[in-house]
């Protein structure tokens, strides 16, 4: 089992800046790609960003060029930076973790942490 803890959302401007945190326990967390979704209301839950187990990286188009993902294995601990953010960017954010690469369907992750709210006032 991997337990995974977000933080670091809240309330921004649009333009501002917010870092999200995906703390994880258990087994072995540089075993595991990671992945980043959102979900909006009345929207469905969508892949954001992935990082596998060797750091390769990949972006949904939506936040490519503001949006960057990076994991810390000594910290077990995986981050979104989002820069630029705009009012569609609204969502609940949540970190999954997969064995080795990530993918861009929900349902092909095992581990999810309970989401974090951002709001991106206009």
């Amino acid at each position: 089992q991997v337990q995974l803890v977000e933080s670091g959302g809240g309330l921004v401007q649009a333009g501002g800046s917010l870092r999200l945190s995906c703390a994880a326990s258990g087994r072995t967390f540089s075993n595991y790609a990671m992945g980043w979704f959102r979900q909006a209301p009345g929207k469905e839950r969508e892949f954001v960003a992935g990082i596998s187990w060797r750091g390769l990286i990949y972006y949904a188009d939506p936040v490519k060029g503001r949006f960057t993902i990076s994991r810390d294995n000594a910290k077990n601990t995986a981050y979104l930076q989002m820069n630029s953010l705009k009012p569609e960017d609204t969502a609940v954010y949540s970190c999954a973790a997969r064995d080795l690469y990530p993918r861009t369907a929900p349902t092909d992750y095992d581990y999810w942490g309970q989401g974090t709210q951002v709001t991106v006032s206009s």
